[in-house]
């Protein structure tokens, strides 16, 4: 039997794929003796003699297209590799009421980069054109599997897990950047604007809209709300962003802040949780100098 170089052309069902045999020969079942290199699009097998076969790869060896790369990827770490943060914006009626805003009839939201994200045991960093810092807790869902115009009822099948976000905000840019009829990117992408908590798999949240998220600056409860309080419901959310921006493996989605937004110092202390499930801590710091 000769030696065949093949690739992949599309997946078909759970590790079934069809592939392109460059020797010559009529349609017939591969061999069971096939061999893959595991190289993205590029293979040898042995066939007898044909151009394309329709071949069985158990799930998760041999050829992976580049589509599924991202799977190789630990969703434990999603804030290295995850290409978009997408933000919620009044999502509960008593934040909304509190910045004098009108309730949205539809989702309202917002991008971060990717470079937004900060861990912690690093500083929330203001930026230097920023005099008034504000913080906002959240509920941050992280998608699991490529979403693109889902409907609400399958929406939940494309979330892999939570992590607790803080959309830090430069309130007074945001401020000057409503009344020039700019966009929002100074005042929510700057470096550190998105503390990110450790990955929580959806197994062990049995349902997001009964959950307490809280903050406190210092010691002093500045922000606690309910999850089951917000506007638009999760799968209302991803159906509908994924309708315009399609959702892919390790974006997160902030689903909105509760009441309570207020002012943070250099060297305050926040900490923030998802009551029952985890807590995480950080400082703020001062950009004291354009770079």
């Amino acid at each position: 039997m000769p030696l065949f170089r093949f690739s992949v052309l599309a997946k078909r069902g759970r590790g079934l794929w069809k592939v392109q045999v460059d020797g010559g020969g009529a349609l017939e079942k591969v061999s069971s003796r096939a061999v893959g290199n595991r190289r993205l699009f590029s293979a040898f097998a042995v066939f007898e003699n044909y151009r394309e076969v329709v071949f069985l790869l158990w799930f998760c060896r041999g050829v992976t297209s580049e589509r599924n790369m991202a799977s190789s990827k630990p969703l434990t770490r999603f804030w290295e590799w995850g290409k978009n943060i997408i933000c919620v914006g009044r999502n509960y009626a008593e934040h909304a009421k509190e910045m004098k805003s009108t309730l949205p009839t539809e989702p309202l939201f917002f991008l971060k980069p990717s470079t937004a994200y900060v861990r912690e045991g690093n500083p929330i960093v203001r930026p230097y054109y920023c005099n008034k810092l504000h913080h906002e807790v959240e509920l941050g869902v992280v998608i699991g599997k490529r979403a693109q115009a889902v409907p609400q009822d399958v929406a939940m099948d494309h979330v892999a897990g939570y992590a607790l976000c803080l959309d830090m905000t430069a309130r007074d840019t945001q401020e000057e950047c409503k009344k020039k009829g700019l966009p929002w990117t100074l005042a929510k992408g700057f470096n550190t604007s998105c503390p990110v908590s450790d990955f929580v798999p959806k197994e062990k949240v049995p349902d997001p809209h009964q959950l307490k998220v809280w903050l406190k600056v210092n010691g002093e409860l500045r922000q606690e709300g309910d999850t089951s309080s917000m506007i638009f419901s999760i799968p209302h959310i991803i159906s509908y962003i994924s309708r315009i921006i399609t959702l892919e493996e390790g974006d997160i989605i902030l689903t909105g802040t509760p009441k309570g937004v207020s002012a943070v110092q250099e060297n305050d202390e926040i900490e923030a949780g998802i009551q029952g499930i985890l807590s995480m801590r950080f400082q703020v710091a001062s950009q004291k100098h354009r770079p």
